[in-house]
């Protein structure tokens, strides 16, 4: 494998596919997935529950969690792809502690998209479209220099394929 596809990130709002696409892409390059909600604290998910969006406070232990999977998956010579918002310029830059040499995938939509999946996705803590909206107002869509952006109308497999061809042109 090559080696800038030892760490991924695969990142989005809620409702732009992370987990299914992360799941995935690791499966095709023989990665371990790590859905980053799984890491949030109880106090992060009841207030995302609630509707209330977290603050970066809230967000720092969770994404100093993430990095060190990175650094650990790394040392261990084991490629991880994560699938977390990162929604901004900042948190991918702690993300990048543990793994200078992150491969970005940005699965990028519409509101209108990403709210329709959202209302067809029930067995999630995210709540609805006040906090979809937060997290598109929160969002640092990356620029072409840090990820490689696809839109999540394409299938599955073609943002799968369409992701390993471009960052292998990189």
């Amino acid at each position: 494998m090559k080696d800038s596809l030892n760490s991924i990130l695969v990142m989005g709002v809620s409702g732009s596919g992370k987990s299914h696409i992360g799941r995935r892409l690791a499966e095709t390059v023989g990665a371990t997935f790590i859905d980053a909600d799984d890491h949030h604290s109880p106090e992060n998910i009841a207030k995302m529950a609630r509707g209330e969006p977290l603050n970066d406070e809230d967000r720092a232990t969770w994404l100093a969690t993430l990095a060190d999977l990175y650094r650990d998956y790394r040392a261990r010579g084991r490629p991880l792809v994560i699938g977390c918002s990162a929604l901004r310029h900042r948190y991918r830059d702690i993300l990048r502690r543990g793994a200078p040499d992150l491969a970005i995938l940005y699965l990028a939509g519409s509101r209108d998209v990403l709210l329709e999946r959202l209302d067809t996705r029930g067995d999630h803590f995210f709540a609805g479209a006040h906090m979809l909206d937060s997290q598109l107002a929160t969002l640092e869509p990356p620029g072409d220099d840090e990820a490689i952006s696809i839109d999540i109308r394409k299938s599955p497999q073609e943002i799968i394929d369409e992701f390993l061809a471009l960052n292998s042109e990189k």
